[in-house]
């Protein structure tokens, strides 16, 4: 593929700004969008069993990866707040998480009305499933594996782990959208998953997020925590299942969002097979490391290609080489250092490490419930906080090239030699 042909996907033109699907955005969603306007009875999702642009996003995301049930709500934190309801987490339940993911992990868990558990990470930059195995407690009752820039988790170990302890397994594929884990999309084997579509995402609408399982108690459990008003608006929804509704959040999503959603889940397959070659190229043409090793990637094939991190020997390596890749041109900085903060560390994660609730009663660390004795400092996570100090990590876009991307192996090949 020349750099010309790259500079396109389909017959949208590449954004020179950075980003995936944001840099998509064109006249297919301002058309989506418009076609709603102009007929504003059809902005709610309610309809009668008239189709609605919620639904029918969520019919294709059902088809397209294979899960029996979807449902668009506001946010991907909402989407994993569904989860953990839906599969009846709550109050006095530990729920074990990264402790390299963005706060919305943990707030989920905080909304359910559970207690987060920072457990540490490896070189995978997901989930250690050693420390999982350390941090579970007769509380726990599931864990939450996170792709972070869509490099799946090991999930093979973990979803090994769960099954012997008999937790759930939710996994947040936020900044994974499209990975994929023995050739299935992440999530599906699980007992559920969630997406974000929000602005930095690998598809977007703006804000938005999707809630997916194929246990039918918790997909309506998860309806309810949506929407307190479904149950009137959706006669339907119960079928043979006997669950009483409740009343909880407000998550429903706009079909503005949902409009603009099923054009860029049109053009998912176009958007990883884009990166999913320039990362192979970059691949193929770095050199054996010498002073640095490759993220651990457990499936590689299902890798949306959206990042690439290697992990220097030490410290000053790190520096060093993240000095030299700049003096050639290629600003790469670690991903825990002052002058390139990461938020997604737990280090950041101000309201949960000081267990502060939304009302004087610090809920859910001082529910009644909860008898279980969970700690957080910032030096909790020592292995986590190293291998972040060493990480240097390049974000792969859509307006890259695969000359550039050969010319950036060449560049950490000859800085990592120099060194």
């Amino acid at each position: 593929m020349s750099c010309k042909e790259q500079r396109t996907i389909g017959q949208q033109p590449l954004a020179e700004s950075a980003g995936l699907g944001r840099a998509l955005i064109g006249e297919e969603e301002i058309a989506a969008v418009t076609e709603l306007l102009r007929n504003p009875e059809r902005l709610f999702r309610y309809r009668g069993n008239e189709p609605t642009e919620s639904s029918q996003l969520e019919k294709e995301l059902q088809e397209k990866l294979g899960v029996k049930h979807a449902l668009f709500v506001n946010s991907g934190t909402s989407a994993l707040t569904c989860c953990l309801v839906g599969l009846g987490i709550g109050p006095g339940d530990e729920v074990i998480i990264p402790a390299y993911t963005y706060i919305a992990t943990a707030s989920a868990v905080v909304n359910a009305g559970a207690v987060p558990v920072i457990a540490e990470i490896d070189d995978a930059l997901g989930l250690d499933p050693l420390d999982v195995e350390r941090k579970i407690t007769p509380y726990t009752r599931a864990i939450i594996p996170v792709h972070m820039q869509g490099v799946p988790a090991r999930l093979s170990l973990l979803r090994a782990l769960a099954r012997k302890n008999n937790l759930k397994v939710v996994e947040d594929a936020c900044q994974g959208i499209g990975s994929r884990y023995n050739g299935d999309y992440t999530g599906v084997g699980s007992d559920a998953f969630a997406w974000s579509l929000n602005y930095f995402k690998v598809i977007t609408c703006g804000e938005g997020g999707v809630f997916f399982t194929n246990d039918d108690t918790a997909f309506l459990r998860g309806v309810y925590q949506s929407d307190a008003g479904t149950p009137m608006w959706d006669s339907g929804l119960k079928g043979d299942l006997h669950v009483p509704p409740f009343s909880r959040a407000g998550y429903r999503g706009n079909e503005l969002n949902a409009a603009v959603a099923r054009v860029q889940v049109q053009k998912l397959d176009a958007i990883l097979d884009h990166t999913r070659h320039l990362k192979q190229t970059l691949l193929t043409h770095l050199a054996e490391p010498v002073h640095y090793s490759r993220q651990h990637v457990d499936d590689p094939a299902g890798d949306c290609g959206i990042s690439f991190a290697m992990i220097a020997e030490d410290e000053s390596a790190a520096r060093r080489l993240s000095e030299g890749l700049a003096r050639e041109g290629l600003q790469i900085g670690t991903a825990y250092n002052d002058g390139f903060p990461d938020r997604h560390i737990y280090t950041y994660w101000d309201s949960i490490l000081n267990k502060r609730g939304s009302n004087h009663l610090n809920y859910p660390w001082g529910d009644p419930s909860y008898k279980g004795q969970v700690t957080y400092s910032k030096d909790m996570c020592p292995r986590t906080l190293d291998i972040l100090s060493r990480c240097l990590r390049l974000g792969i876009q859509l307006n890259m090239t695969t000359q550039r991307m050969q010319e950036i192996a060449e560049i950490i090949n000859r800085v990592d030699r120099a060194l």
